[in-house]
């Protein structure tokens, strides 16, 4: 009798603790799961994960940068690509229509086993752009790198690209290359050229001095007109180069120098949303160039400048 009561005993224990464990499993999955609210906020493309892509070819499916709000039943976007801001998608699958003068866009999306999707569909007006893209569907997966998007055009039938966006906080910053200010001292100068659209364009940078080189960027139209001008700094700091970056004298947008050579220096951002890299190299002919663009792939912008006088 005594043995049958132990016995029982035993098994009770080992019921209980198969119990505790499967219910710790399901708390460790549900915490896991991810959540709906997690879409909310600020997202920043950080690479092309397109399988098979060119690399001339990659760069983001959609903005560079885009904000997604959570509401109760509905998810809010902007900047996503569309021109349209403060879209309201409801997950219930009902269309949210914006309409403008010569199109209606209708819009429907759904959450589910964490990944929100929404379609948009165009209807052209009487007298309206003529086009070949009829609608687009966007998937916003939540994954533990961060949330991959994948991005059709006039579905299903339309090729697919897949990007990773991270929230700008999450994305690693570079190892900055350790450098002094005499390091770049070889983009001293004033430099000239002249854009393919025939606007002339010079980018000014003064001689290292003071741990720092100022420079000053002008872009003059055909007319005689300015229409694009920026400060720019490269400084010294705990033992590398910052390159701060102001387009019309707008907020400082710094870029750590990450690459550097006697006559190349890359300066690197990819919490920005554009440029993420910007390259500054000294040509054979005794020319400058610079190109901006993403960090990987794409079609970089080259400006090609000669010393002013020459």
């Amino acid at each position: 009798m005594l043995l049958r009561t132990r016995l029982l005993n035993v098994l009770l224990l080992i019921a209980t603790l198969c119990s505790a464990l499967a219910a710790s499993v399901a708390n460790a999955s549900a915490q896991d799961a991810p959540d709906l609210r997690d879409l909310d906020g600020e997202w920043t493309y950080v690479e092309d994960r397109t399988e098979g892509r060119e690399l001339e070819r990659l760069g983001p499916p959609m903005s560079s940068k885009f904000l997604l709000r959570v509401e109760e039943g509905a998810v809010v976007l902007n900047g996503h690509g569309s021109g349209h801001r403060d879209v309201r998608i409801a997950l219930d699958g009902s269309i949210t229509e914006v309409k403008e003068p010569k199109t209606i866009a209708r819009y429907s999306g759904s959450w589910k086993d964490g990944t929100f999707e929404y379609q948009v569909k165009f209807e052209r007006l009487e007298g309206g752009p003529s086009g070949r893209i009829e609608g687009i569907r966007r998937k916003f997966c939540l994954t533990r790198d961060g949330l991959l998007v994948g991005v059709m055009v006039n579905p299903p039938s339309g090729e697919e690209s897949l990007a990773l966006y991270q929230h700008e906080q999450d994305i690693v910053l570079p190892t900055p290359a350790k450098a002094s200010i005499g390091d770049v001292a070889w983009m001293a100068s004033a430099w000239v050229g002249t854009r393919p659209s025939g606007s002339s364009m010079e980018e000014r940078w003064s001689p290292p001095l003071g741990g720092a080189m100022l420079g000053v960027s002008r872009t003059v139209n055909t007319s005689g007109k300015m229409v694009a001008f920026e400060y720019l700094r490269i400084v010294e700091r705990d033992g590398g180069l910052v390159y701060i970056a102001q387009p019309g004298g707008a907020k400082p947008t710094e870029f750590v120098l990450t690459e550097a050579t006697p006559t190349r220096a890359v300066f690197d951002n990819p919490r920005h949303d554009y440029p993420k890299r910007i390259v500054y190299e000294l040509l054979a002919d005794g020319g400058l160039c610079a190109t901006v663009g993403y960090a990987k792939g794409g079609t970089p912008r080259r400006l090609e400048f000669r010393r002013e006088g020459q």
